[in-house]
């Protein structure tokens, strides 16, 4: 907003502007009250980031890790009690405000005098609540507080038990809380307080879904997380793609599901029926023993019966993938996928098929719902599978939930607070410059592919023109696996070499140049500059490719500029990776990084006091401490300030009149 002389007039607009300002703050008091209030806020510390990323669907281990704010309470902990406490007491307070609920059942067990175990454990939580709502204004803190308790919270915060004129008052409320059969309640409510007020905000960097058992639930309690923002992943995107009603994503869905033995996220999780599959894939794979389609038995109480039956469907829903991503690829040459077109390269009666211009053995000949005159061809079963299987999709409201959820909180990278959050890679040359891509007949790179083709996934699940919408939907397939997709980031995906052809040679994915070029400074400096950022303090944080700490390699590229997060928090890639994922914690001092060791489950936490062993990697300070000024939100207190500030020159001279009756 422009300043005024209060002598000329006021441009229509900004007269505009200032009069329905000042609906909200209708007198000088009003509005310098809120200036004065919104200039403090800015000096009080950054609230905490936390970043996680490649979830997988592993709910027990996310669920842990948010609320423990990866160690962050832990550390607040320390911070209050440090020596004066054993760790025993520590560690037995850490799970009390990680799963409070169960943690009282245990204590209720062994401890002989409840009330006196409530009043000292009041006393510790309001401690450490203290601590973590030291950064934030009154105010903030009452709204995140539970209604039912927020008086009493409040009461207990901010008043001073060491004073002889509180200490009767104090006491008293503690005293009542435990007669009135409350205690539980209050301590629930603090443990979720502290939990709420130790991390401000979530950022969560792309693959919530596949692999893991449980992705519908982690999105349950993505949607009731007080802050998030999600960086789409691929395997989000195909999800995406399915719910918006493309065959091909639905497909490549349920063939995920069915390798890793999760068939039940769609059936029961989500309520998908997959009957018409599972009836056609026995009656066309009855004899089949579906070689190369065995399932991963990663569940302990997966029954061999399901795996046979699994293995079926397994092979059955991948061919038809082949010929639905068929059809797509022959619909969109400019997606230059003609070497991803393979079934009609098979010769069935050599028993070979022909990959990048060389033959190969065939694993098995047994395709009997192909036609080798037009292998692309859905059998009238399969179309009617489909068919069933998109309404079934489309018109699952528990899964369209999560997925607007995604569309609204989501998007393919993020610039928040000086860091570039992206799930995948920015497209590059070997040389280092950007890639250009083809989108429907114009090129893009760098941030404007990212910005087009999130324009598609988003016209994919919301377009009204059916060939706008079905653009789209072709879209969110080319992000899930194409070779130009900034989400993917490989040269091709091997899924039917992989099941097909025993020569590892031809299973190699090779990654985008961006991987082989991230120590290059020159190169992430004009990725963030594409971005619009730059400094020393502005990293790219970046997820998707597993990073091997078991064969030694780092999560911290180019002098820690760009930080790779994505270190086996799913359970299929931790022999691989060694380690069970990493995680980033951004709070007023500068950048935790830290290396998480498997996570045995929520029974020993809550009995043991065990928590996820985790190892700093890095720690990086910033030059000074980070206060609400230096954030995004910051520079949006700063205009409204500046606004605030021309309303009052606008009172004062006159040219708007104050109104005390709505004041």
């Amino acid at each position: 907003m422009e300043t005024f002389d209060g002598g000329k007039r006021m441009k229509r607009e900004q007269e505009k502007f200032l009069r329905g300002l000042a609906k909200q703050y209708p007198t000088i008091s009003a509005a310098a009250s809120e200036i004065i209030n919104l200039q403090a806020i800015l000096s009080l510390p950054k609230g905490t980031e936390h970043f996680i990323t490649d979830v997988h669907g592993e709910y027990d281990q996310f669920q842990h890790i948010i609320k423990n704010g990866s160690g962050a309470i832990r550390r607040k902990i320390e911070e209050e009690f440090g020596p004066s406490f054993r760790t025993s007491e520590k560690k037995a307070l850490a799970a009390l405000i990680y799963y409070p609920e169960l943690k009282m059942v245990q204590v209720e067990k062994v401890e002989t005098d409840m009330e006196e175990w409530y009043r000292i454990t009041i006393h510790r939580l309001i401690r450490v609540c203290r601590s973590a709502a030291s950064k934030y204004t009154r105010s903030k803190v009452r709204k995140a507080m539970p209604k039912e308790f927020a008086y009493i919270m409040e009461e207990l915060m901010t008043g001073r038990p060491d004073q002889s004129d509180q200490e009767a008052y104090y006491n008293e409320i503690i005293h009542s809380v435990i007669a009135t059969k409350s205690a539980p309640g209050l301590i629930i409510a603090f443990c979720g307080l502290i939990r709420r007020l130790v991390v401000d905000h979530l950022h969560v960097v792309g693959d919530i879904y596949d692999r893991g058992p449980y992705p519908h639930l982690v999105m349950d309690d993505l949607m009731r997380h007080h802050s998030v923002d999600i960086q789409w992943g691929n395997h989000d995107v195909v999800w995406m793609g399915a719910a918006a009603g493309s065959a091909a994503c639905i497909a490549n869905v349920i063939r995920i599901a069915a390798k890793y033995g999760n068939l039940n996220i769609l059936e029961d999780g989500y309520g998908i029926n997959l009957v018409p599959l599972a009836k056609l894939a026995m009656e066309c794979y009855a004899d089949d023993p579906c070689t190369g389609f065995t399932v991963d038995y990663r569940q302990g109480d997966y029954d061999e019966r399901d795996a046979l039956l699994d293995e079926k469907i397994h092979k059955a829903i991948a061919i038809i993938q082949f010929k639905l991503e068929g059809h797509i690829i022959k619909l969109h040459p400019e997606f230059d996928m003609d070497d991803r077109l393979l079934l009609d390269k098979m010769d069935l009666e050599k028993g070979t098929v022909m990959v990048y211009g060389k033959e190969y053995p065939l694993r098995t000949t047994c395709f009997p719902t192909l036609d080798p005159k037009d292998p692309y061809a859905l059998t009238e079963q399969e179309m009617d599978v489909v068919e069933r299987l998109r309404g079934a999709f489309m018109n699952c409201e528990k899964l369209q939930r999560h997925i607007r959820f995604l569309y609204t909180k989501g998007s393919l990278y993020k610039v928040y607070n000086g860091n570039l959050l992206y799930h995948g890679c920015v497209p590059l040359n070997e040389d280092g410059s950007f890639q250009e891509v083809e989108i429907y007949g114009k090129k893009f790179s760098g941030k404007a592919l990212y910005d087009e083709i999130e324009v598609y996934a988003r016209k994919g699940y919301y377009a009204v023109d059916p060939i706008e919408k079905k653009k789209g939907q072709d879209i969110l397939w080319f992000i899930w696996e194409n070779k130009h997709s900034p989400v993917f980031g490989k040269a091709k995906m091997t899924t039917f070499e992989r099941y097909f052809v025993e020569d590892p040679v031809t299973h190699q994915e090779p990654k985008n140049p961006y991987y082989r070029l991230l120590e290059r400074e020159d190169v992430v400096n004009a990725i963030l500059a594409e971005f619009g950022l730059c400094g020393e303090e502005c990293h790219i944080i970046n997820g998707h490719i597993p990073v091997e700490a078991k064969a030694g390699e780092s999560p911290v590229k180019c002098g820690g500029k760009l930080l790779i997060i994505d270190g086996g928090f799913s359970r299929a890639y931790q022999p691989k990776t060694g380690i069970a994922g990493y995680t980033l914690i951004y709070n007023s001092y500068g950048l935790v990084l830290a290396a998480h060791k498997p996570f045995e489950s929520v029974e020993k936490a809550v009995m043991e006091g065990t928590d996820i062993h985790s190892d700093t990697i890095l720690v990086q300070h910033v030059n000074r401490r980070k206060t609400v000024a230096d954030t995004d939100n910051g520079k949006a207190i700063a205009e409204t300030i500046r606004d605030l500030q021309d309303l009052l020159d606008a009172y004062r001279a006159g040219l708007i009149v104050e109104d005390f009756g709505k004041a």
